[in-house]
């Protein structure tokens, strides 16, 4: 699976948006929109670059994306999956809950969900251990 950035997205992008746009070039595993840029995983590495090379800087909804390979995450790093986000809660306060519990490669909120990458599975197992059925912002996590 190949994972796409796509930046510069209007604030009336959707998933649905992208998906539909990156589905003419391949199956599409994943998509999210988080603020004013987005992530496709594509199925295979030819896929994702031809997507690459016809979709950067295409017009969506009045703006000229950016799309490139993701930079990706290094190996070994342990993704979480957190639910019932605060609509309040920002990135950096929600690194800063995870980063008590080790260092944090990646923090993003997508709607009422979040993905955690924390460097350590250990640190990530102790994360769950110590948020799991806690409230952050008044919201049971």
């Amino acid at each position: 699976m190949v994972k796409i950035f796509i930046g510069n997205l209007s604030p009336t992008s959707t998933a649905d948006d992208l998906r539909s746009l990156f589905s003419e070039f391949g199956i599409v595993k994943e998509c999210d929109v988080l603020k004013n840029y987005g992530f496709v995983h594509m199925d295979s590495k030819k896929e994702a670059e031809a997507a690459i090379r016809k979709l950067h800087h295409y017009e969506l909804k009045g703006q000229a994306i950016n799309v490139e390979l993701s930079k990706g995450k290094p190996r070994g790093s342990t993704k979480l999956h957190v639910s019932n986000i605060s609509s309040g809660c920002t990135n950096q306060e929600l690194r800063a809950k995870f980063e008590e519990y080790g260092p944090v490669v990646e923090c993003d909120i997508v709607k009422d969900y979040a993905f955690v990458h924390m460097e350590r599975m250990d640190d990530a197992m102790e994360a769950i251990s110590g948020l799991e059925n806690t409230t952050f912002q008044g919201i049971v996590k």
